[in-house]
């Protein structure tokens, strides 16, 4: 039995790839640009910052689908990180999700302290500190009403930054953190200012409901002193050099963070002993995203892969899904992305289960009307029953959304049947 499961999680991954492929062939002539560079003049910062936003692979313009959106700082440096992990992780742990890349290459050490401060690790600081809060009104007020006007977005938001970046996001979740609800700190450089956040942060923590929130925090632990390698994770905190101070504010925080239950907070963190400063956002965001997105992943995926279990099941159990997604984006959600549901439609095509593949495909159509894909699965649903009739009327239903060649073709195909 565990051998056939096996086979069955890999047979609907196939499938999941070669719906993707397919949809990525047949959209030729209705291409849309889901990766686009802009700008936002600011009134609050009194200049124009850049930013980039990528789309999901099935978003369409006519669409009735909402999506929960990742602001990433320094998101130009960052973009290739970010990108590789969504692009893995897209579909069985993280849902369909807009991404936006806010620039930092400019002003940076301005805009993402949180206090003005002459001098750090005993050298004078030549550039202008402590906007921070500045910073956090152009995101609030400006660049967020922006993003929310001009595409098909939720509440639902996510806010990742690295080193000053990450002391950033700390900042906005103990001091503002109505606008996202979840936050990664990747290397956060919270002994900024002589710890003044870690400070407040452990009487807000203390005292104040952060439920509903999430937050994951890491640390890289390959050099923690830069002149003594006897320092370890294990014994850091013994150590009261300014070499260590940067990673004792993380483990401060973090052990803090972890022992006050009461405040309702969702917070993980991790050590990544073999990251430096500069390595560590990739795994970072890859852990930080699949934790915070834990409750999106399936409760139990293997009974949607054993032929055992029946129609009546797997519908209560999309319901369910369906209920869950919801109720925490906020708006209605299908149970599964578009491609999931096509794939599993497959799967059971293949597996000669043909309710439970009928279900799928129908749910692709319901939950997905405008897109050409789940009537397409329709038309080999029928095709693989003998029935001409209602494979060529959703071969036309397909083609009526999109006019691409290879629906084009799929009717002429049809048509010469006997």
């Amino acid at each position: 039995m565990i051998a056939i499961a096996r086979f069955l999680i890999i047979l609907v991954i196939i499938f999941f790839n070669q719906n993707i492929n397919s949809q990525s062939n047949g959209n030729s002539e209705t291409q849309i640009e889901t990766e686009i560079i802009d700008s936002l003049f600011s009134d609050t910062l009194n200049e124009s910052r850049e930013f980039w936003v990528k789309l999901p692979e099935n978003y369409h313009p006519n669409g009735n689908t909402k999506y929960p959106v990742v602001y990433l700082l320094d998101g130009f440096s960052l973009k290739n990180n970010l990108e590789a992990v969504y692009n893995n992780y897209w579909g069985h742990y993280l849902p369909h999700m807009i991404l936006v890349g806010i620039s930092n290459r400019t002003n940076r050490t301005r805009d993402l302290t949180i206090s003005q401060i002459k001098e750090r690790r005993g050298s004078a600081m030549n550039v202008e500190t402590g906007g921070a809060d500045n910073f956090r009104q152009f995101i609030e007020k400006e660049l967020i009403p922006y993003i929310d006007k001009t595409y098909p977005t939720t509440s639902y938001r996510t806010l990742i930054g690295h080193s000053y970046a990450g002391l950033f996001a700390l900042d906005v979740l103990i001091n503002n953190n109505h606008l996202f609800k979840n936050y990664i700190a990747i290397d956060p450089s919270i002994e900024w200012d002589n710890q003044k956040l870690l400070i407040q942060a452990k009487e807000k923590l203390k005292s104040e409901s952060f439920k509903g929130k999430s937050l994951f925090v890491s640390l890289a632990a390959e050099q923690l002193h830069i002149q003594n390698e006897a320092v370890t994770i294990d014994n850091i905190m013994e150590d009261t050099s300014e070499f260590t101070l940067f990673a004792r504010s993380i483990v401060d925080f973090s052990n803090f963070a972890s022992s006050q239950e009461q405040n309702g907070l969702n917070f993980s963190w991790k050590v990544y002993p073999e990251d430096l400063h500069g390595t560590v956002p990739l795994p970072s965001m890859r852990d930080g995203l699949v934790f915070l997105f834990k409750w999106y992943q399936f409760k139990s995926p293997q009974k949607y892969n054993n032929p055992e279990t029946s129609v009546e099941e797997l519908r209560k159990m999309l319901k369910d899904q369906e209920r869950v997604y919801s109720n925490i984006f906020g708006t209605p959600t299908p149970p599964m992305i578009e491609e999931l549901l096509n794939g599993y439609g497959y799967m059971n095509l293949q597996m000669e289960q043909p309710e439970k593949a009928l279900l799928f495909f129908n749910l692709a159509v319901e939950y997905y009307p405008n897109s050409a894909n789940g009537y397409d699965g329709l038309v080999d649903f029928y095709l693989d029953k003998k029935d001409k009739i209602n494979a060529l009327k959703n071969a036309y239903k397909a083609f009526e959304l999109n006019k691409d060649d290879y629906y084009r073709n799929r009717i002429k195909s049809i048509k010469k049947m006997n």
